[in-house]
């Protein structure tokens, strides 16, 4: 168990720190408090905001001296309240917003190091000046953090190609439980000298220590890219469609985007400015993005001519690709912009689970049946990364409900069933959100007692006194 900071400490961490990097006052803590989705709500009995390594060093020493619980915390936009403190107010919110300075990049190595604070559409920019990129994005790009990023072996939509955070992460600084420092940014490809710490902290959710920087993948910058929306029949054809164009592009596909009829209209009603970009209706959508780097030609003369063999035989029913690139950020908008759509009708049990991939189709079609059945008049939006067999699997409750009321008594019961139906496929209830708080129970439910002994000795030799994110990620041992 965790205890709450004294007068003591608290006075010590306020000299340290200063008032740029410690405040009690309310107003300024209350953002930070709840979680992105305004569900979950905490309190903390400080927001610490360090400026550097060093003071992120004090503050876990002197929470480690008095055992008193960190919750880290960079752009707040976790979606299982991951970087939400808990109510009784006992735990120091660790903000790491203001170490956000990129210290460097290299072409030659293609890395970026990257302290955890900078904002992912920063990173993207600084990239692009050395003629590079960093091969992540997510709708959540102008907010999220790389060391949120890190903590939660972020997707996103170029996985496909890409991986995830996981695969981009070839160095890391971190501040372990004891306070000590981990100083493991060198961008070492080859590097076998036992149990790799870097890749137990990715994923870790601030459950093993604080990352304060990462040594980043970068790529070549993108020459030229293609982007196309596609009308089809059901997820099976859009598969068939998938491993038709890699076989005919390569490398070149990294982004390719499901979404029923249900998402896309959802979005054509609540996004202003949005409109559909087909000439009719279809059952299924699909967003492609194919890119070459400089000097390696345009995609899109290729895309174009393998998409229009496709409805040619039958596989597709109709498609367009982006003439400029205004066209096809109005394409992305489309999809990046369900979530914020989902959330001006109210509220939804949501899911973010994976299959394997030759079993999305199959499951995109039986998981919404089946739920649907089940829970009389509720609605399924099934959407996602069909490559990487992520899926958004969201179930709305039935019209002319008191939204928030359903979810709060169905959402138990749905949460439930939907876990079963994946994990009976071979799935996860968590393919790139974590775990967090709100999937904890569920996780401890249905993860089977060899991974959980394993993550809880794993936790309890890293953090004895359990002062890392306290009540995230690991269930207690029984």
């Amino acid at each position: 168990m965790t205890c709450a900071p004294d007068a003591t400490i608290l006075a010590a961490l306020e000299r340290r720190l200063g008032p740029k990097g410690f405040t009690r006052e309310p107003s300024e803590m209350e953002p930070w408090l709840s979680d992105w989705r305004g569900r979950v709500h905490g309190r903390a009995a400080a927001l610490l905001s360090p400026a550097d390594t060093d003071e992120v060093q004090y503050i876990v020493r002197l929470a480690a001296e008095a055992r008193v619980g960190l919750v880290p915390q960079g752009g707040n936009s976790s979606m299982v309240a991951g970087a939400t403190p808990s109510a009784d107010g006992s735990a120091l919110l660790l903000s790491l917003r203001r170490m956000n300075r990129i210290r460097s990049l290299s072409p030659e190595d293609n890395v970026a190091v990257a302290e955890a604070g900078v904002i992912l559409s920063d990173l993207h920019q600084a990239a692009l000046g050395i003629g590079r990129r960093f091969p992540l994005s997510l709708g959540a790009k102008g907010t999220a953090r790389i060391g949120g990023l890190i903590s939660t072996n972020a997707g996103g939509t170029q996985v496909l190609r890409f991986g995830t955070m996981r695969s981009l992460v070839v160095g890391i600084e971190a501040v372990l439980p004891s306070g000590d420092r981990f100083d493991g940014l060198s961008a070492l490809r080859k590097d076998n000298r036992g149990y790799d710490l870097r890749q137990l902290l990715v994923g870790a959710e601030g459950t093993l220590g604080v990352v304060t920087a990462a040594s980043l993948r970068l790529v070549p910058a993108i020459g030229s890219r293609a982007v196309a929306w596609v009308g089809l029949a059901d997820p099976h054809a859009a598969l068939r469609l998938l491993r038709r164009l890699e076989a005919a592009t390569g490398e070149a596909v990294e982004s390719f985007e499901a979404m029923p009829a249900n998402a896309l209209d959802m979005v054509l009603r609540n996004i202003p400015g949005t409109r559909a970009p087909l000439g009719r209706s279809h059952e299924w959508n699909i967003l492609i993005e194919a890119t070459a780097p400089a000097g390696a030609g345009d995609p899109t003369e290729r895309l174009t001519a393998e998409l229009a063999a496709a409805a040619e035989d039958g596989l597709i029913e109709d498609a367009v690709v982006a003439a400029n690139e205004a066209q096809a950020e109005a394409l992305w908008k489309l999809r990046e912009t369900i979530a914020e759509a989902e959330r001006v009708d109210g509220p939804a049990a949501k899911h973010d689970i994976s299959v394997p991939v030759s079993g999305v189709p199959d499951f995109l079609v039986e998981a919404r049946a089946a739920v649907e059945n089940r829970f009389t008049g509720s609605r399924v939006v099934g959407f996602g990364h069909l490559g990487d067999g992520n899926i958004h699997f969201n179930v709305l409750p039935p019209p002319n409900v008191d939204g928030k009321a359903w979810v709060e008594n169905e959402g138990p019961a749905v949460n439930a069933f939907v876990h079963d139906f994946v994990a009976d496929r071979g799935g996860s209830l968590s393919a790139e959100h974590g775990i967090g708080q709100l999937k904890l129970a569920e996780f401890a439910r249905t993860a089977g007692p060899v991974r959980l002994h394993a993550l809880q000795a794993i936790k309890q030799a890293l953090d004895p006194l359990g002062i890392m994110n306290p009540g995230k990620l690991v269930p207690p041992a029984a």
